[in-house]
């Protein structure tokens, strides 16, 4: 396999970011329906939070003054109803009184059993939001929490970016659907649809597309009014792989091959400013390349900054061998805190994936790991 360049991942991913425009449409939608969504409004507080005093443990209002010397062997008696008075957690708190003794430092009659003072055991007014406090701020990566809040305030509705629409077009004579038993089931398209979704995008699903050029700047041309494009195979150099050679005659071919394995087909452009993804065929290769590009891709549609990846720290089980100048997966198994090897090879293998928990991503300056080296894994 033969590319007139090698680009590093990292420098790959940069050249294609710069060249994505974060989406600008906005909608309003019911809070209910906010979950993993990010603001495009500003979110200032109209009312404190909370609105009055309450109480933040069960027990007695009281005038701290009132229980000066109060201990549990010198006990202060006060009036119910006069002196104090039974508050429950976030009852409100008579004006006249400033603390809350809680009910296990009370005996029957009211005895109290302990000092307080003054704002002991309530909430202030304004404690948790004051009224003009700015909330959050436009580009919020909303989170179930984020969304409790917002109905706190009394928020119903809110703007927000659209989330990205990715026309997902799979490439490739030797496919049929997945109903279909006389080929190759088309399978990739699904898998990255899914993950589109997860990432926060709308997938939206194109017929296959067979090995020809002009059906393939067809099928291109026809999806650019979508925010992204991401074709499974036909993007190495063989003869039917015509897609990086499409990209090219109609837009900005940014990079063809990757410095990733596996992954090294990988094509990325842009066509009419639709940023295209041109994924490789072979399934873990597709994973990976999805990881590594579509993910960041649609973040940055999305508004959303890169996300950290879960790690687990764990022991290599095994030797694991890498090519230098190659950021290489390797996808392992963990058990307790060791990680097993489960293929280092086989691009083509998807049962590897299945088989496994997530990835050793090995950086391209070494040349494999030793058994027992402490490793991150990369939980799938």
């Amino acid at each position: 396999m033969v590319f007139k360049r090698r680009t590093r991942v990292d420098v790959a991913k940069k050249i294609f970011l710069e060249h994505i425009v974060p989406i600008k449409r906005t909608e309003r939608i019911p809070i209910e329906e906010a979950n993993n969504r990010v603001l495009a409004e500003e979110i200032v507080s109209e009312i404190d939070i909370p609105d009055h005093k309450r109480a933040a443990m069960d027990g007695y209002a009281v005038r701290a003054e009132d229980t000066t010397g109060a201990s549990l062997s010198n006990h202060v008696l006060l009036r119910e109803g006069v002196d104090c008075v039974r508050v429950n957690t976030g009852s409100s708190i008579p004006e006249d009184m400033d603390a809350v003794v809680m009910i296990e430092d009370t005996l029957p009659g009211v005895e109290i059993c302990a000092a307080v003072h003054p704002n002991k055991h309530i909430s202030l007014i304004g404690e948790d939001v004051c009224q003009g406090d700015v909330v959050f701020g436009d580009g919020h990566h909303l989170r179930a929490c984020d969304i409790a809040m917002l109905a706190m305030l009394g928020i119903s509705h809110i703007e927000v970016y659209a989330r990205p629409v990715v026309a997902i077009i799979p490439t490739g004579s030797e496919l049929v659907s997945r109903d279909e038993t006389n080929g190759i089931r088309e399978t990739n398209g699904l898998m990255t649809g899914m993950y589109i979704e997860k990432w926060g995008g709308i997938p939206v699903y194109r017929d296959i597309v067979i090995d020809d050029p002009d059906l393939i700047k067809e099928e291109i041309l026809a999806s650019v009014d979508c925010d992204a494009i991401i074709l499974c195979g036909g993007t190495s150099v063989g003869e039917r792989d015509y897609v990086p050679k499409v990209i090219e005659s109609i837009g900005d071919l940014l990079v063809h091959g990757v410095a990733l394995s596996p992954g090294k087909p990988t094509a990325l452009g842009i066509v009419r400013e639709t940023p295209v993804l041109s994924l490789p065929g072979y399934p873990v290769a597709c994973l990976i390349a999805l990881l590594e590009f579509a993910r960041p891709a649609v973040q940055r549609l999305r508004h959303v900054p890169p996300e950290p990846d879960r790690i687990l720290r764990a022991r290599l089980g095994a030797k694991i061998a890498s090519k230098i100048g190659y950021i290489t997966y390797t996808r392992v198994q963990v058990r307790g805190n060791v990680a097993h090897p489960v293929m280092t090879s086989g691009a083509g293998i998807l049962s590897s994936v299945t088989r496994a928990d997530g990835f050793v991503i090995i950086k391209e300056e070494l040349e494999g790991l030793d058994c027992g080296d402490e490793i991150d894994v990369v939980w799938l």
